[in-house]
């Protein structure tokens, strides 16, 4: 069974990747678990850009077939901000439930039909060769008046699914995995790994393939 390397050390975001790889010849593994300490700075302006940054990096850096991915909340009444810098949005450090009462402060007067907003998350799998391949996903939402839910992480207790009525941290990890921007860039990922067989020799470095678009 091949090691595939997950660039995170957040264990809700690896167990989202077992549960929708459980049944793939691989070995899902955490920095953690390889002992691997190192940081890639997002210098990208896309959600692509960072993806391929970080997965080429470890790859790189670990020997091992890698997958990183960078995703966020795109509120279209402020501009498709927090965009790129949603784990930044008020500072790193700063607790989601503080970004939460910022976001909901800036749409406090905005009519619930305009507060239409998106997650998007893009996958990159690369290889040490730098052989790598990136897929993309999004789900449409609204911003909800206030937090609810006790699953999920991250800003799913005010990103409201209209078709469920809840939030996405209201719904349950299985609901969440089947329409997740995370999920169904996942189960895309997920394609590429059921016939993951990368060119062997002259791989050009750094090989460039746009995300799959919904």
């Amino acid at each position: 069974m091949r090691a595939l390397l997950v660039a995170t050390t957040n264990r809700h975001k690896l167990e989202e990747y077992q549960n929708i790889f459980a049944d793939l010849p691989f070995e899902l593994r955490s920095l953690n678990d390889i002992q691997l300490d190192m940081d890639v700075e997002e210098t990208g302006t896309t959600f692509l850009e960072n993806a391929e940054l970080k997965a080429l990096a470890y790859a790189r850096a670990s020997g091992l077939l890698s997958l990183a991915d960078d995703s966020g909340l795109e509120i279209d009444a402020l501009g498709g901000a927090p965009g790129v810098y949603s784990a930044r949005f008020a500072g790193r450090d700063t607790p989601y439930e503080e970004k939460f009462r910022i976001i909901l402060q800036q749409l406090q007067n905005v009519p619930v039909e305009q507060r239409t907003a998106r997650f998007r998350c893009v996958i990159t799998l690369a290889e040490p060769s730098g052989y790598h391949r990136s897929v993309e996903g999004t789900i449409e939402g609204l911003i909800a008046d206030a937090p609810r839910g006790k699953y999920g992480f991250g800003y799913d207790p005010i990103f409201l699914v209209p078709e469920f009525g809840m939030t996405t941290a209201e719904l349950t990890p299985e609901q969440k995995n089947r329409i997740s921007h995370r999920g169904r860039a996942a189960l895309k990922a997920r394609a590429l790994l059921e016939y993951w067989s990368p060119p062997s020799q002259n791989v050009r470095e750094g090989k460039r393939e746009e995300p799959k678009q919904e």
